[in-house]
């Protein structure tokens, strides 16, 4: 082979711990994307958590994505719904940021234009978010300055070669061509290109060209940042909010919880205890992330079909008679026997007592609740007005409202799925009409009208499980918030009903333990439960997902007994 052939074949090739030429492009989107997604999360712990261009774009997701995708989601993700949707836009704007990144590397402005209209988006999303203020837009616009100075920065710091003609591959003219000839090679300067090229001719100690290793740095640097920006950002506004949370005393109840009867348990370790703790109560909401306000921001603004709108600060809600009731609250996602149900002391100001307040109109029969994050629920004006404990809640279990639960203020319903109910994080209450508008979850085709079903759970034994012969104490939860639970009965396979003994309730809107000892014999069986409501309605065996209005059947499972 000739002198000439062998160069050419040694410069075509990548110098020694150098990264493919192709790789280059495709770094640097991610990098500036990174650098972005970064600044912009620190520049949002001023603006407001909600306007970081990641929060605001993903929330525009969650609003456009169809029932169906909501329901798989929380049935395959469960409470971290939101943190694969998250994952899964940064793995989409990661793909479309090494796209822009190879097009800054061939010609700035299309890499340039890429990152404006990423920056649109990221505006448009913002902006139109229910809580959105002026301020709004900056993080995605101080975002987008930084990706596309990146880019600009990177492109000019890295020296490009082409074999034969940088032109060919839609290269600028501009970096650095080395041509092989006679056996050596070159470099000859293009237009506009730097002064030092004789320096980033030459490997440093690493085998790289020193425009390559600050390439790299700068591409490494960005990405690292943003590691550190993303949380460090979302930690800001949070820990100013928890500083507040911390501050806050809660009055004591004017009406107080009665006392939890001595026999509320039935001793069963197994089963979920009748308090749920805190930081066990389960979560499900639409906000991609957690809305974060300061009780010196609230407000609650209660307007519509009423004689006497009404503003409240926090203060002036905090001052008034506040009452205290263990209520449990249930999803309608929930499937038969899961665990998106819980069962708290929640203390506030009864609903019933503002409405009164403001004097709705005759025909208003819905009463529209809206979340900061604009998230809407309808809760028809009777089940606000019929002398249920009706909430508006600023304490969970003696402390005030964690801030994944509603801090500053939501609502807490008996009797009714969340969905239509127990607002978080709420600003406003409209009287309304059913007729004249529809709800979040109304508009995704489940009900309007959501009471909650009677339903039972088996928590123990663990269903699968290899359990020895003789006594086995079967146990678990019911619950039909609003009537009662009256009746719990478990069957063995396709045996007869047999009643379960039943733990003490402080009302009617809480769940209730249940227990009955089994005889376990060897083989595999299987355990069945229902429960029966205190109007006499047994809880139906018919297998129904929980669109449109909540799941029903019969928790059932199976073990081997050996």
């Amino acid at each position: 082979m000739s002198g000439i052939d062998m160069e050419t074949q040694r410069t075509d090739r990548p110098a020694p711990g150098r990264p493919p030429k192709q790789w280059y492009g495709e770094l640097a989107g991610v990098a500036a994307t990174a650098l972005a997604l970064g600044l912009g999360e620190l520049v949002a712990a001023a603006t407001g958590g909600s306007s970081a261009p990641l929060v605001a774009v993903g929330g525009v997701a969650v609003d456009a994505a169809p029932t169906p995708v909501k329901e798989f989601a929380v049935a395959v993700f469960y409470t971290y719904d939101k943190l694969a949707l998250q994952a899964g836009i940064v793995l989409v704007l990661a793909v479309f940021a090494a796209f822009i990144g190879v097009l800054a590397m061939r010609r700035l402005w299309y890499g340039l234009a890429g990152v404006a209209v990423f920056g649109m988006i990221g505006v448009l999303a913002s902006a139109t978010r229910p809580s959105a203020t002026w301020a709004y837009p900056l993080p995605t616009v101080a975002g987008a300055l930084a990706a596309a100075g990146l880019l600009v920065l990177l492109r000019r710091t890295l020296p490009r070669r082409a074999a034969v003609s940088a032109q060919d591959r839609g290269d600028d003219t501009g970096p650095d061509t080395y041509v092989a000839a006679q056996g050596t090679h070159t470099p000859v300067q293009g237009a506009g290109s730097p002064s030092s090229e004789a320096g980033n001719s030459v490997l440093d100690g690493a085998g790289q060209p020193p425009g390559r290793r600050r390439f790299l740095a700068l591409a490494v640097g960005a990405i690292g940042a943003a590691a550190v920006a993303v949380p460090g950002g979302r930690r800001l506004w949070a820990q100013r909010v928890a500083a507040a949370r911390a501050a806050v005393v809660l009055p004591p109840p004017s009406s107080p919880a009665a006392p939890l009867p001595a026999k509320v348990s039935v001793g069963v370790p197994e089963v979920e205890p009748f308090v749920t703790r805190t930081a066990d109560f389960y979560r499900i909401d639409t906000a991609l992330t957690v809305p974060q306000m300061e009780p010196k921001d609230w407000r609650l603004r209660i307007h519509g079909r009423v004689k006497r709108p009404l503003t409240l600060t926090y203060e002036q809600l905090l001052a008034r008679p506040m009452v205290e009731r263990y209520v449990t609250l249930a999803c309608v996602s929930n499937e038969v026997g899961g665990e998106l149900v819980g069962n708290a002391r929640w203390l506030g100001v009864p609903i019933k007592d503002l409405l009164d307040e403001v004097e709705p109109d005759d025909r208003a029969d819905q009463v529209v609740s809206r979340s900061v994050d604009g998230y809407t629920a309808g809760t028809p004006t009777a089940a606000l007005r019929d002398g249920r404990d009706a909430l508006l809640a600023v304490g969970m279990n003696g402390e005030p409202l964690p801030v994944e639960h509603g801090f500053p203020v939501r609502m807490v319903v008996p009797g009714l799925y969340g969905y239509v109910s127990a607002t978080k994080w709420l600003t406003e209450l409209e009287l309304s009409r059913f007729s004249d508008f529809s709800a979040y979850w109304v508009r995704r085709d489940y009900a309007a009208l959501a009471p909650v079903k009677t339903q039972s759970r088996i928590d123990t034994p663990a269903a699968g499980k290899r359990l020895k012969p003789g006594l086995v104490m079967v146990a678990g939860v019911a619950w039909a918030q609003h009537r009662g639970v009256a009746a719990v009965e478990v069957r063995v396979d396709d045996g007869p009903w047999q009643q379960a003994q039943l733990a003490a309730v402080p009302s009617v809107d809480t769940w209730r333990q249940w227990s009955w000892p089994w005889q376990a014999t060897p083989g595999e069986h299987r355990l069945q439960v229902r429960a029966t409501d205190n109007t006499g309605q047994v809880q139906t065996g018919q297998v129904h997902e929980p669109l449109p209005d909540g799941a029903t059947g019969r928790h059932t499972i199976k073990v081997t007994v050996a």
